[in-house]
């Protein structure tokens, strides 16, 4: 265990090889100089399925993955049931969309308790793997909502396997950091209790790290641990299911998390070598201008971005905690429930965002 610890540690610095040098505290705001709101494309494939949820922008061109182009998972059916989505869909910054991944819960190579609806956990690694949370369910209600599990596919689109069991129970938002031949992923899981507590909030939402080994001919799971327990969860008639969601690593090893229900950013520090679990993070930031936190992830200069679910505002955040800067990006104007993941665009450019009051990609900037 002492060995695949210090080889994750060392993940952290080869990561941002290609980003921007971030700052210890903020240059000014990241946000506050977009003034566009740009529409790229519908996310609805032909199957009609709707409800996206995950964003990951692929880094580097490998088989059908296109570097620049942008990967968005989809968490309903075209039924409109949560948790019964099966499609990844590509978009390129053009606005052109193409179906990435169709996916047939009977086709799955390995194990995934209730079948196929995904979340907002998705992400892209270099070498062409992608990875996306499934948290399904018979008939788009909690009540059957099961474990569910991750779901790793190649660079064409094809399963190659699954990753379920011992500590992935709903698994909600993911973030990776990658070498070449490892990967570490973070990722939230909203399933501990919340079924059985019918409606209720239970204290046992998770935050589980999960170390690959990439360099075998599809990923190889070797560690998997609890990092933060604690987090408020519970299910909703309207979102399925609420609980800890966007997770985003700062340049320090700590792992922000979007504490939904107690409208906070939480910290856990020590993100890649903790060995124990912190319980619910420590507070960042908590209140204000935070409204339902879902999505986030970290900008160029080190803050924080958050989308929220309450009232379709963007927020950023120091890691100190000031609330730096808020913009409304909700072209819908329903504000509530219709944010999820968001990305930031290549070279800093803006922020990709979806926006599922329309079911469609979307570009601050």
């Amino acid at each position: 265990m002492r060995t695949i610890l210090a080889r994750a540690a060392l993940l952290l610095g080869l990561a941002w090889l290609s980003v921007p040098t971030l700052a210890t505290a903020s240059d000014g705001s990241f946000i506050s100089s977009f003034n566009s709101n740009t529409q790229i494309a519908s996310t609805i494939p032909a199957n009609g399925d709707i409800n996206p949820y995950g964003v990951a922008v692929v880094k580097r061109t490998v088989g059908a993955l296109t570097q620049g182009h942008i990967l968005v998972s989809n968490f309903n059916n075209g039924a409109n049931l949560q948790g019964t989505g099966t499609t990844i869909v590509d978009v390129a910054p053009s606005g052109a969309l193409n179906l990435f991944a169709q996916i047939d819960a009977s086709e799955l190579p390995g194990s995934c308790p209730g079948g196929v609806g995904l979340t907002t956990a998705l992400v892209v690694l270099r070498a062409g793997w992608v990875i996306v949370g499934s948290l399904p369910t018979n008939d788009g209600t909690a009540a059957t909502a099961q474990a569910g599990c991750l779901i790793v596919l190649n660079s064409i689109g094809h399963v190659v396997e699954t990753l379920s069991g011992d500590l992935i129970n709903g698994p909600w938002d993911m973030t990776a950091v990658e070498s070449d031949d490892a990967a570490v992923l973070f990722v939230t899981n909203v399933l501990n209790g919340t079924v059985a507590a019918n409606g209720k909030v239970v204290r046992k939402g998770t935050v589980v790290r999960i170390l690959l080994d990439l360099e075998a001919a599809v990923p190889v799971e070797r560690a998997r641990t609890v990092i933060a327990s604690g987090f408020g969860e519970r299910s909703d008639p309207s979102a399925l299911v609420i609980g800890p969601t966007g997770v985003g690593l700062g340049r320090d090893g700590t792992l922000y998390v979007a504490d939904t229900l107690a409208n906070r950013i939480a910290a856990v520090s020590d993100a890649l070598t903790r060995t124990t679990a912190s319980h619910a993070g420590s507070t960042v930031s908590a209140r204000g201008a935070l409204n339902s936190p879902l999505g986030l992830a970290i900008a160029p200069n080190g803050d924080i971005l958050v989308t929220n679910g309450g009232n379709g505002n963007l927020v950023e955040i120091i890691p100190g905690g000031m609330q730096l800067a808020v913009r409304n990006i909700d072209s819908t104007g329903a504000g509530a429930g219709t944010l999820f993941g968001l990305a930031i665009a290549p070279g800093g450019r803006g922020v990709y965002f979806v926006n599922d009051g329309n079911n469609t990609l979307n570009l601050v900037h």
